[in-house]
């Protein structure tokens, strides 16, 4: 699908790894270059045609955030580096100031290191209880299981809507719910979700939701975080200086600017956050409902095709994302990594930032295929191909 806008994909290059990272169309690249090149000016700073056009184009990008994720106001986007400066300041910055001593936070073990080391660090800090919700026998989250955790200490369940290993989408309405029902803070990271599904915000009832740009598309180095305006306005920011103030006087007062300029210091990603409006534009005229069909389809294609090659163990095979998970029997996942780019075929290899799964899955490391819109079948043929050779992997990999 479109892999003619992707100039990357001219190259010799077969690239499964789009649950790190997601290649840029020349769309995205050219607005970038396009500011750098013809209009260059800081954003908010000055009163002449160029800076005027950026304040322009990089607050028009909030709208189309909202509109993407269905927010109420273009003013709930916080602009951020990507997904874990989101999470990091909606821990430290509202949570620190908002949970006590023995209050609960629901996560799971198959949370990104993003969604979890923040917690862990707010919870040495502050003494909050850190309690997992258990997976059921495909790795999944239940609503029975989220509600035989939940207590009346629970102050917050904080889950990624879709996991970037085992791939489930996770029944994100019936805990919005709940959370709404017993006064919980839903924080929901979306790094795996918004690039590949529709989401809404308001559908789920969050309290917040952060994500990153390169994951779907867009430039390194932004992401945003998402939040209900009255608890945006008690986030306290943790970078000071430029941009985000109203005034500031010798005698030691300020004023620091609404939000969402408040979370603006300094000069921001302004190339990136085009970048990103012009990504979200790219999506949405092709469509994610044909986007995420498009994806299923080739998992299901992939994993008939894996069936067909010895020695291969799939840890994932039923979740509904675009990510499968596997092993060649008695190969260390790095090794067939290895292996695969000898053959230009990209995959990851690890334990994918999700470091406490093993204990779930019961293995540490996994190779891990994901998929976007540019990928097709003939890829998958190929993978396969070069997978059914795999009992000479050593003497390629030596």
């Amino acid at each position: 699908m479109n892999r003619e806008d992707f100039p990357i994909l001219k190259q010799n290059l077969i690239y499964f790894d789009n649950g790190a990272t997601t290649m840029k169309p020349q769309c995205v690249i050219d607005s970038m270059v396009d500011y750098y090149s013809n209009y260059t000016a800081n954003a908010h700073r000055g009163d002449y045609d160029n800076s005027m056009k950026v304040d322009v184009l990089y607050e028009g990008v909030r709208g189309k955030v909202r509109k993407l994720i269905d927010a109420k106001d273009a003013s709930e986007v916080v602009f951020t580096k990507g997904t874990t400066e989101s999470l990091n300041l909606l821990v430290f910055g509202f949570m620190k100031g908002h949970l006590n001593m023995g209050d609960e936070l629901l996560l799971t073990k198959s949370e990104h290191a993003s969604n979890v080391l923040p917690w862990m660090e707010l919870a040495k800090e502050k003494g909050i209880v850190i309690k997992y919700i258990p997976l059921d026998d495909e790795n999944k989250v239940t609503i029975d299981n989220v509600l035989k955790t939940v207590s009346p200490k629970t102050k917050v369940i904080s889950l990624a809507q879709v996991t970037n290993v085992i791939g489930d989408v996770r029944p994100m309405k019936e805990i919005g719910k709940l959370c709404q029902e017993r006064g919980i803070y839903f924080v929901v990271d979306g790094a795996q979700s918004v690039p590949h599904m529709k989401v809404s915000v308001q559908e789920m009832n969050a309290d917040f939701l952060a994500f990153s740009g390169h994951k779907m598309l867009g430039p390194t180095g932004v992401g945003v975080l998402w939040g209900k305006m009255k608890y945006l306005q008690e986030i306290k920011p943790f970078c000071y200086g430029g941009g985000m103030n109203a005034s500031f006087e010798s005698t030691g007062d300020f004023e620091l600017r609404e939000v969402p300029t408040i979370f603006d210091a300094g000069t921001p990603a302004i190339a990136e956050v085009i970048g990103l409006g012009t990504a979200i534009d790219y999506l949405e005229a092709i469509g994610l409902d044909k986007i995420q069909a498009h994806e299923q389809e080739l998992k299901r294609y992939l994993l008939e095709q894996l069936k067909n090659v010895p020695k291969i163990t799939v840890y994932n095979p039923t979740s509904e994302a675009a990510i499968v998970a596997f092993n060649i029997d008695g190969v260390f996942s790095q090794d067939t990594a290895i292996y695969l780019n000898h053959y230009h075929i990209c995959v990851r290899a690890g334990n994918h930032c999700a470091k406490i799964l093993k204990d779930e899955l019961k293995v540490k490391n996994t190779c891990r295929i994901s998929f976007y819109l540019y990928n097709t079948k003939e890829e998958i043929d190929e993978l396969i191909r070069v997978l059914k050779d795999a009992e000479h992997i050593f003497d390629v990999v030596l």
